[in-house]
């Protein structure tokens, strides 16, 4: 008996510090995909202002 006591003491540890990291993991990969949606919808939005004609003049010259 009290040996089966230890093992399920050591499987009890392991169990929580496996937790822990699963945990972190998660926490850490929902910080970086919100992150990179925020990235993304400036870059969705995007919108260039370049444009190849010569004649062109640009209102905000004075």
């Amino acid at each position: 008996m009290e040996k089966f006591k230890k093992i399920a003491k050591i499987v009890a540890i392991v169990a929580a510090i496996v937790a822990a990291i699963v945990g972190v993991y998660i926490a850490v990969t929902k910080l970086i995909e919100k992150k990179n949606a925020k990235d993304a919808d400036n870059r969705e939005n995007y919108v260039s202002c370049a444009t190849f004609d010569g004649d062109f003049i640009s209102e905000t010259v004075a």
